[in-house]
């Protein structure tokens, strides 16, 4: 099947990004090659605000360089944008006809509303928030809108970024009174816009300051799930890391783990941008998105295909995408749908569980992906599922949603699941964990009633007495390999509805 590659080229006032994506069959775009060059043109404009002919030689150079890289792909497309520093120059002109002369780009300058805009396409398109405020720090200018329903209503930028910000400090580690300085500032810039003021709202954080402080959050806590996507911190937690590095000696910064070395100079001042806009704004907490600009850029190219800005729902797409991964057949998927619906409905109605609509939402989106880890290998198949669904980013799902799918498609037994569960379990009250097991239990008893994949019970009957459950199974094929598998799990199934499962397998009768 021939792919389909696109890059793009993000210039940016720090550092100069080449990506290249691969279109999947449901359509999205996924990452295939990031390389990134740290350009720092911001430092190449003179006293006339123009681009020097040092800077103007240092971005063809990496232009030149990215167009090598290309030649290794059938690009379909590739989009050239540069942000701040290129739109603030003086001589943009002359930088995009240098551009034009010596490389095959052509470069478009993005205006700040634009580069706002890309910035709220690529956070509504890959997580599941319907309100908040999105914030994006580059090395010359700050981002930040506020969308709600996921409409965009208010943008602006500001004409800073951490490159400049920095110069309200003498040296990388700042005193106490140069913080202070820089704080007031940042405060006072962020409430001449009425529109962030005491908000309430996820306050979602793109580009690589923000990775950098989350990366470093996770160092110190000693996280133990992969991926940045959709991580959340709070406000204590931000101050928590930016006293942690105020506190290094400067020869020790860029050696802190999660900190790239050419960010040790900018990141204290980024992160005081985060932490001055989370208290202005009254953030309900910090969220980083790895979606940003360049994905918004390609969003929008899609959405002439899909005819929409707005993908329709984040985590459905997701799930799709898993599913086309790991090779899972869709006539198995709904029918264990199906029989998880039946008897999750029984349990609920004839009072064996205390089970809610939230429950059956994470019981249907475990049952699309139960068991994926068999792509893999069959008989390991429980712990490949759970390491795969709990460390991949899923668009939609915040770390710990991912880790409770995890928890569900994965179940084997309760010696299994507690295994998984060990590490987080400081994250759940023993109530919560209980559940995810009983809806996990739930499940795999389920996919034990098509254990060979030939969707033969069309029916089920649940019939209560005061000491067991009678489970009239009806089928319209030979029953014995589910019958057997069903046996060996309902145990499972018996600990939380705690009366005994008695199994009845019986022919379909034809009308």
């Amino acid at each position: 099947m021939q792919k389909n590659y696109y890059a793009i080229i993000d210039i940016g006032s720090n550092t100069m990004r080449l990506v290249i994506y691969v279109q999947e069959k449901a359509g999205r775009l996924r990452e295939v090659e990031n390389v990134k060059a740290v350009a720092r043109l911001r430092t190449f404009l003179n006293d006339r605000n123009e681009l020097t002919e040092a800077g103007i030689d240092r971005l063809l150079e990496t232009l030149q360089s990215f167009q090598d890289v290309l030649t290794i792909y059938k690009i379909e497309d590739v989009e050239c944008v540069a942000t701040a520093t290129i739109r603030q120059a003086n001589n943009q002109d002359e930088i995009k006809d240098a551009v034009k002369k010596n490389t095959s780009f052509t470069m478009r300058i993005l205006s700040d509303q634009e580069e706002a805009f890309y910035g709220y396409l690529a956070v509504v398109n890959s997580t599941s928030i319907t309100e908040g405020i999105t914030v994006d720090i580059g090395g010359g200018s700050t981002e930040v809108t506020y969308f709600k329903d996921r409409e965009l209503i208010e943008a602006h930028s500001f004409p800073f970024g951490a490159l400049t910000l920095k110069e309200f400090f003498s040296s990388t580690i700042p005193t106490d009174e140069e913080l202070e300085q820089l704080q007031k500032f940042l405060t006072k810039e962020f409430h001449s816009l009425p529109w962030l003021a005491n908000k309430e709202v996820p306050l979602i954080a793109i580009g690589g300051s923000a990775r950098n402080l989350v990366q470093i959050d996770q160092n110190i806590k000693k996280y133990p799930l992969a991926g940045l996507h959709q991580y959340r911190m709070y406000d204590t937690d931000i101050k928590e890391v930016s006293n942690y590095l105020v506190s290094q000696k400067e020869k020790k910064l860029a050696k802190v783990e999660g900190l790239s070395k050419d960010r040790a100079d900018i990141i204290i001042p980024a992160i005081e941008v985060f932490h001055s806009l989370y208290q202005v704004t009254q953030a309900e907490s910090f969220i980083l998105s790895r979606k940003g600009l360049r994905d918004g850029v390609f969003y929008e190219k899609l959405s002439e295909q899909i005819g929409t800005l707005l993908f329709p729902n984040v985590l459905e797409d997701s799930i799709q995408e898993l599913i086309n991964d790991y090779d899972l057949a869709p006539k198995q998927i709904m029918h264990v749908q199906y029989l998880t619906r039946k008897l999750f409905d029984s349990c609920k109605q004839n009072g064996l569980a205390n089970f809610s609509k939230q429950d059956w939402m994470l019981l249907k989106r475990a049952s699309y992906v139960c068991n994926l880890g068999e792509y893999i290998d069959a008989e390991s198949s429980a712990q490949h599922t759970f390491y795969l669904l709990a460390n991949r980013t899923i668009d939609g799902l915040m770390h710990k949603e991912r880790l409770k799918l995890a928890l569900i498609a994965s179940y084997k037994n309760k010696t299994v699941f507690k295994q998984f569960l060990q590490p987080y379990k400081s994250w759940f009250l023993k109530e919560e964990w209980k559940k995810l097991k009983y809806l996990g239990s739930l499940l795999k008893f389920s996919y034990c009633l098509d254990a060979t994949k030939r969707q033969i019970i069309q029916d089920i009957h649940i019939k209560v007495t005061q000491k067991k459950v009678i489970l009239t199974l009806y089928c319209v094929q030979d029953w014995m390999p589910e019958e057997y598998q069903a046996e060996k799990q309902k145990k499972h199934v018996e600990k939380f509805i705690k009366k005994d499962l008695e199994l009845n397998f019986v022919p379909l009768k034809k009308a």
